[in-house]
């Protein structure tokens, strides 16, 4: 997130398989068969045109950053198709099997019972226009939205370190991605816990993602200076 900033939280992520069940068949009478990756496709585009606009209209309070992401989101992180018996593709065959891992991202304003059922409510739907259809839905990992107090003794102490440091006010921001705060406060039960630490947040998971030595060496003084605050010297 870089030394200016404290990150109080992240939004909470859904993810889950879709597959959809064709029926194989030679390929040079693809008639006789069901393409599950065709089927795939008319999934793939409903969830582009009838949920993505839907989802745009939802607003969280939470201080996400990049502004887009405090709006929750559909991403289709991969999609494999072929015969469902594994190993090698057979190219003259219509694929009787397609999966697409889905990772959606949702705000705290929306609870995951709602956000799981309207996926089900979409998936069957397409299901629904054509009787020869057929999906089934695996979840993957669920994680739900989580915050610090913004009046946490934590934020405050670091908030006043950062601006010792870097010579302006905190950016309280919350995270668009995940990361080890949902164990600390699902598992630990320790509310008062907040990410903080130099790299640019925009990188991350890029080929190039880097780190300032200088934004190392103030996010490790702001961390030292809220050390002595909440702790005192020793």
């Amino acid at each position: 997130f870089g030394p200016a900033r404290v990150c109080l939280g992240h939004r909470g992520v859904y993810w889950f398989d879709v597959i959809a069940h064709g029926h194989a068949a030679h390929g040079s009478m693809s008639h006789l068969g069901r393409s599950a990756i065709d089927d795939m496709g008319a999934l793939l585009e409903a969830f582009r045109t009838r949920l993505a606009p839907e989802l745009a209209t939802r607003l969280s309070a939470l201080p996400v950053v990049p502004e887009p992401s405090r709006r929750p989101s559909l991403n289709v992180n991969a999609v494999t198709g072929g015969q469902a018996g594994g190993g090698a593709t057979q190219s003259p065959c219509v694929a009787d099997r397609c999966t697409a891992t889905f990772d959606r991202r949702f705000i705290p304003e929306e609870s995951f019972d709602e956000v799981r059922a309207e996926i089900a409510r979409l998936v069957a739907s397409v299901e629904g226009d054509d009787p020869g259809r057929r999906f089934t839905i695996e979840e993957r990992m669920v994680v739900h939205p989580t915050s610090a107090p913004p009046d946490s003794p934590l934020v405050a102490a670091l908030s006043r370190a950062v601006e010792t440091v870097v010579g302006h006010p905190a950016e309280l921001v919350a995270s668009p991605g995940t990361y080890d705060q949902k164990h600390f406060a699902r598992i630990a039960g320790i509310d008062h816990c907040v990410a903080y630490g130099p790299g640019p947040l925009e990188e991350a998971h890029q080929p190039d993602e880097s780190c300032a030595v200088d934004d190392l060496v103030a996010c490790t003084q702001a961390l030292a200076l809220t050390t002595l605050e909440l702790l005192g010297p020793a």
